[in-house]
């Protein structure tokens, strides 16, 4: 098994919205998981350790994205609607503060 950090539909590219984010690189359709975005541990700030699939989706006050907690307190990633090829994934942020 390949160890891959993001799922082959995201990749890393400069964002109109801030810094780098997350693109599709294929269409999405509503519903679909991606992956994990952070991984429960009490020992880290706000009590996740952020994955690389969280690391670098952006905030939007119409987002395309969700996140759903699992049995294990882990947040995974769900598209909210579809999405087409290059376009940015957002979440509306609720972990952290948003300037």
């Amino acid at each position: 098994m390949t160890y891959r950090p993001l799922p082959k539909q995201v990749t890393i590219k400069q964002s109109e919205i801030e810094g780098l984010g997350l693109y599709s690189t294929e269409s999405l359709y509503p519903g679909q998981y991606l992956g994990i975005t952070h991984v429960a541990n009490d020992r880290f700030e706000n009590g996740y350790i952020r994955t690389p699939l969280g690391g670098f989706i952006n905030h939007s006050d119409t987002p395309n994205c969700e996140v759903r907690e699992d049995v294990d307190r882990n947040l995974m990633l769900f598209t909210l609607r579809p999405i087409l090829p290059n376009e940015e994934l957002t979440l509306k942020y609720n972990l952290y503060e948003v300037d």
